[in-house]
């Protein structure tokens, strides 16, 4: 299926663009988000008067998250689980956890935002982890995991 993306999607292509995409992920993804509407010629047409509408909204997000990304960037936040005498953790610290102690310093971040590659923190330790606040807006946070020995 061909679409025209109404705002910059990773991985996809930039506002504007008509990229062929999944029957699927047009359907289900993009279409109910906002982000993309059928390339059909009316649909074209209407792109092309409202293109300066939502350049300007696209512009205002990007500095938005931009001014966010600067107050939140190498932040550090403490997370406390139990944890065994290895420091492996009973449980894990999950994007939940992370957002809510980021919450905790004032920070606002969406869950969805944490990118965590490797999955869950199992362990006692630092690790920086990375927030993806905008598709061009990624900051590096500091998450302090501590450990409560058991008796």
């Amino acid at each position: 299926m061909q679409v025209i993306l109404l705002a910059k999607v990773v991985n996809l292509g930039g506002l504007g663009d008509v990229v062929k995409v999944r029957e699927g992920y047009a359907r289900n993804y993009l279409i109910p988000q906002g982000k993309a509407k059928r390339a059909t010629p009316a649909s074209l047409a209407e792109f092309e008067s409202r293109r300066a509408e939502l350049e300007k909204a696209q512009a205002d997000a990007f500095g938005a998250a931009q001014g966010r990304g600067t107050a939140i960037d190498g932040a550090i936040a403490q997370v406390t689980r139990k944890a065994g005498a290895d420091g492996r953790l009973f449980g894990s610290v999950t994007t939940y956890d992370i957002a809510e102690a980021l919450q905790g310093l004032g920070h606002q971040v969406e869950r969805s935002s944490i990118r965590l590659p490797q999955g869950p923190l199992k362990a006692v330790g630092d690790y920086q982890i990375a927030v993806a606040l905008h598709s061009d807006v990624v900051v590096h946070v500091t998450i302090s995991v501590l450990g409560e020995q058991t008796a």
